[in-house]
C-alpha cells in the first residue's frame, strides 16, 4: 500500500513547555521545498540541492518581512530513507512555546497542513516502511511505565513479533499451496504430503497460535497494567499501606477516620508491572454528605478493578462493615490485608482465615513493615500465577486486537484439523487455511479495513 494522498504534512512533534529542542517535522512530496523557502542557511545552502541524511545551520525567516523567527537546524531525509518513506524535514528549534508555533504557523501558511494524530506513523506503514505492530510498538515504546514494559515494546517496534507472525503465515501458506496443488492435480502425488504429515504440521501450527496467545495475559498486563483499589473502613491503614509501598509520604495520615474523603492514584512498578494503586475512601455507615460521596467513589472503583487490597485492622476485630465490603469483592481478584499486628502479637485469627479461606490473605503490620514484601509477591502470584516469563528477549502478545485475531486464527486450523479427522475434501481446508491467514494478516495490517487502520492511528500523538 502506498499513500495516495499528495498532501505535504507537518506538527510539532516533541511535548508541549519549555525545554532545549523542540522538534517540527514536516512529510511530504513537498516538505523540502516548503523548508526551503522559510529556511536561511548561514552557509548560503540551497535546502533544496541537499543530500539526505545531511544537518544544515540556519535561520527560520518570515519571506513576506524578511524578519528571523528562530536560530534552528534543518535536517533532510530524502525519499524513501525517511520514517514515512516521503521527503521528510526536521527543524529543530528552541523549545519554547512561541518560538516552535510560530515556526509551525510559516510551515502551514507555506503549504503544507496540520498532521493529525499518528498521521507520520500511518504513513510509514502505508508506504511499508513499517507493519501494523511496529507502528503500535512506537506508542508502547512513548506509553511505557516500567523497564519491562519497554523491553516488550522495543521488541514489537524491532520487528519480532512480525517476525514470528511470518513464519506461522509462511507454514500455512505452504500447505494452502500444496493443498491447492493436490485439488488442481488430482491425479499425481504430491510429495511429502501424506495423511500423516498434513496432521502433524497443522498441530504444529496449532501449538504456535496458542503458545502467543498463552502469553497475552501477561502482556497485557505489562503494557496496560493493573487498577488495584486498597480497600477498608475508614483508619485501617489504606494511606499508610499506599505511602509504605510508594516509599514515600503521599496520602495525609492520622488517627481521624474518614480523613481521605477521595480516591488517591499513584502509580508503583512491582517486578515490571504498572500498578496504579488507588487509596480509596473508607467504607461505613456515615451522614457527613461529602464523606458519603467519597464512599460512593470507592464503589465505583471497585466495579472497575483489576485487583482489590482488602484491608481488616485487628484491633477493632471483624466488624459489619469489613463483612460489607468483602461482599462488594469477594468476587474480584482479591488479598486480604490483616493489618496492625504489632498492636495484638496473641490476636486469634481462626475466625478471620475462616471467612476468607479461598483468598490470600496476609498478616502485616504497616507500621513495622511487616509483611510488604510478601505483599507484593502476593500481588504478582494473583495476577499471572504460574505464567510468569522472566525473559527479555520472549515475545508477549500486549494487545487485546492481536489475541483476539490469533484466536480467530486458532479456530480456523482447528476447524482444518477436524475436517482433516472427517477425511472431508481439501476445499473445505483451504478456505480456513485462508481465514487463518486473513486473521494473521489482521495483526501486521496486511487485511485491515481502511476504517479500522484509521480508528488504531487515531489513537497515536500529534506528531508521531
Amino acid at each position: 500500500m502506498t499513500v495516495l494522498e499528495n498532501d505535504t504534512i507537518a506538527a510539532i512533534s516533541t511535548p508541549p513547555g519549555s525545554a532545549g529542542i523542540g522538534k517540527i517535522r514536516i512529510s511530504g512530496g513537498s516538505s523540502i521545498e516548503i523548508a526551503a523557502s522559510i529556511f536561511r542557511s548561514i552557509k548560503g545552502k540551497d535546502l533544496r540541492k541537499a543530500r539526505t541524511y545531511t544537518a544544515h545551520y540556519g535561520h527560520i525567516v518570515n519571506p513576506e518581512n524578511g524578519k528571523i523567527v528562530d536560530e534552528v537546524i534543518c535536517i533532510v531525509f530524502r525519499e524513501p530513507h525517511s520514517f514515512t518513506g516521503e521527503n521528510v524535514v526536521e527543524i529543530d528549534c528552541h523549545g519554547g512555546t512561541l518560538p516552535l508555533q510560530k515556526v509551525l504557523e510559516l510551515i502551514l501558511s507555506n503549504g503544507a497542513k496540520l498532521a493529525e494524530p499518528g498521521e507520520f506513523s500511518k504513513r510509514a506503514f502505508l508506504n511499508g516502511r513499517i507493519d501494523l505492530t511496529q507502528a503500535e510498538g512506537i506508542m508502547e515504546v512513548i506509553n511505557s511505565k516500567t523497564e519491562k514494559s519497554l523491553d516488550l515494546a522495543i521488541n514489537h517496534l524491532s520487528g519480532k513479533l512480525s517476525e514470528k507472525i511470518k513464519e506461522i503465515k509462511d507454514k500455512v501458506i505452504a500447505l494452502y499451496a500444496h493443498l491447492e496443488a493436490s485439488i488442481d492435480f488430482p491425479e499425481d502425488e504430491i510429495e511429502g504430503f501424506d495423511s500423516s504429515v498434513l496432521e502433524k504440521r497443522l498441530k504444529n501450527i496449532k501449538a504456535q497460535l496458542e503458545e502467543l496467545i498463552s502469553t497475552s495475559k501477561e502482556g497485557i498486563i505489562y503494557r496496560e497494567g493493573l487498577k488495584s483499589v486498597i480497600v477498608g473502613r475508614p483508619n485501617v491503614g489504606k494511606s499508610s499501606l499506599l505511602n509504605t509501598l510508594l516509599e514515600d509520604k503521599r496520602t495525609i495520615v492520622t488517627d481521624i477516620p474518614g480523613t481521605t474523603r477521595d480516591a488517591i492514584e499513584e502509580y508503583l512498578n512491582i517486578e515490571g508491572i504498572p500498578l496504579r494503586i488507588i487509596d480509596t475512601a473508607g467504607i461505613r455507615k456515615t451522614e457527613d454528605l461529602v464523606e458519603k460521596i467519597g464512599v460512593e467513589k470507592t464503589e465505583k472503583y471497585l466495579k472497575e478493578a483489576d485487583l482489590v487490597l482488602m484491608m481488616i485492622d485487628i484491633s477493632q476485630g471483624l466488624g459489619k462493615d469489613d463483612i460489607r465490603i468483602y461482599e462488594l469483592v469477594k468476587n474480584k481478584p482479591l488479598i486480604i490485608l490483616v493489618n496492625k499486628t504489632d498492636l495484638d502479637p496473641d490476636f486469634d485469627y481462626s475466625e478471620i482465615e475462616e471467612k476468607f479461606k479461598n483468598h490470600s490473605l496476609l498478616k502485616i503490620s504497616v507500621k513495622e513493615e511487616r509483611g510488604i514484601k510478601e505483599l507484593k509477591e502476593a500481588i504478582i502470584n494473583e495476577v499471572l500465577g504460574e505464567n510468569i516469563r522472566r525473559t527479555d528477549e520472549e515475545i508477549l502478545i500486549s494487545r487485546t486486537r492481536h489475541k483476539i485475531a490469533l484466536e480467530k486464527a486458532l479456530k480456523a486450523i482447528e476447524r482444518v484439523i477436524d475436517s482433516h479427522r472427517q477425511e472431508l475434501p481439501y476445499d473445505f481446508y483451504t478456505i480456513d487455511l485462508r481465514y487463518c491467514l486473513d486473521a494473521l494478516g489482521e495483526i501486521t495490517g496486511e487485511t485491515l479495513t481502511e476504517d479500522i487502520i484509521d480508528r488504531i492511528f487515531s489513537d497515536f500523538c500529534l506528531g508521531k
